[in-house]
């Protein structure tokens, strides 16, 4: 997924930010899912608990701006619905 213009580029940003944090969680997992194509972190140890914990802090980095982004699409997306309601009620 890649960074799109309007809601629609935030809404597929917002996904693919979900699979990327379940991906990493299934890496955490307990169970081996290398077959399945997904490395092993290993959080038992201290050097993947920091791998964790780091890749954590940049999914949330990544989330900070998209959050931005969906609330004011949000915002503006609420704005023209009041504009239209307004309309409306002037007829």
């Amino acid at each position: 997924f890649g960074s799109g213009a309007g809601w629609m580029g935030s809404l597929a940003d917002a996904f693919g930010l979900a699979r990327d944090a379940r991906r990493l969680d299934m890496q955490a997992a307990p169970y081996d899912l290398r077959d399945l194509g997904y490395d092993k972190v290993p959080v038992e140890t201290a050097d993947g608990r920091a791998e964790y914990v780091r890749r954590q802090r940049e999914l949330v980095d990544r989330a900070i701006p998209l959050r931005a982004r969906l609330a004011g699409a949000l915002t503006t997306a609420l704005a023209a619905v009041d504009a239209s309601d307004t309309a409306v009620g002037a007829d």
